[in-house]
């Protein structure tokens, strides 16, 4: 088991910002591919972005892409998601995970995942 804690989440009127954290502790990420994905109450988990911690190439859903940044602190061993200009529909439990390989928007190939930290958009 690798522990992956979030934090950050809240509540935020709509068209403001959060910063999403996600710590590993126990072992390193260097060689990992680490994500976000979100679940709104009825409906799938879906994905929202994606870094490999090793080369930092970002991947992201088109619904977040250019409002949401994906960033890692490797000395601190911890990954982010800014969020901004947040919408209605970006309220949803958030979930960081981690996977050594398959595909970065699927949630099938991560085989590690934090409890989930809530972010609440209201009008």
């Amino acid at each position: 088991q690798v522990p992956l804690v979030e934090s950050g989440g809240g509540l935020v009127q709509a068209g403001g910002s959060l910063r999403l954290s996600c710590t590993a502790s126990g072992r390193t990420f260097s060689t990992y591919v680490m994500g976000w994905f979100r679940q709104a109450p009825g409906k799938e988990r879906e994905f929202v972005a994606a870094i490999s911690w090793r080369s930092g190439i970002r991947y992201y859903a088109d619904s977040v892409r250019g409002r949401f940044t994906i960033s890692t602190d490797n000395a601190k061993n911890t990954m982010y998601l800014q969020m901004n200009s947040l919408k209605l529909e970006d309220t949803a439990l958030y979930y960081c995970a981690g996977t050594d390989g398959g595909s970065p928007r699927m949630p099938q190939s991560y085989e590690y995942w934090g409890q989930g930290t809530r972010v609440t958009v209201s009008s």
